[in-house]
């Protein structure tokens, strides 16, 4: 076998492989899409802050009973640059790179502490967790409980 059909096959493979990965990507997004069918709006008035601004990394938003389940749909499937702080009304996370994600006081079921979750694991409780349940919309599935983790 020639160096250039050697080349040209580890190229096939790879562009195989990317379009795969791209393929399971899209799929993943059409199935966590009926576990979330809309994010909640970001509010005009938030009211008051209760915490400062706080930088951090987003890491992920999964299915609470499964924490290798990552929920792509909406955009919640990226790790990105983030910066959470919390108000009277909720939580507003800004992503860079990323939609904005406010999850209302009155959706939040938990906040707590995690080593990690699709995503990232790392030792001990470093990452930041809220576990949150998503809008009923009418006439739709039952929605299952979410978790979205911020590492600050």
């Amino acid at each position: 076998m020639t160096w250039v059909l050697s080349i040209a096959l580890i190229v096939v493979v790879l562009v195989a492989a990317l379009w795969g990965m791209r393929h399971g990507w899209v799929g993943r997004a059409r199935t966590s899409a009926a576990s979330l069918p809309g994010l909640p709006p970001v509010p005009n008035d938030l009211g008051a802050p209760t915490t400062a601004l706080m930088p951090g990394i987003y890491v992920s938003t999964v299915l609470a009973d499964d924490v290798l389940e990552r929920v792509v749909a909406h955009g919640l499937g990226v790790k990105s640059q983030a910066a959470v702080q919390v108000f009277d009304s909720g939580v507003r996370i800004a992503r860079s790179g990323a939609g904005e994600l406010y999850l209302p006081r009155d959706v939040l079921r938990a906040v707590t502490t995690s080593a990690g979750q699709a995503g990232k694991f790392m030792g001990g409780d470093g990452l930041t967790v809220l576990e949150w349940m998503p809008p009923a919309v009418e006439d739709g599935p039952p929605l299952e409980p979410l978790r979205t983790a911020v590492r600050l």
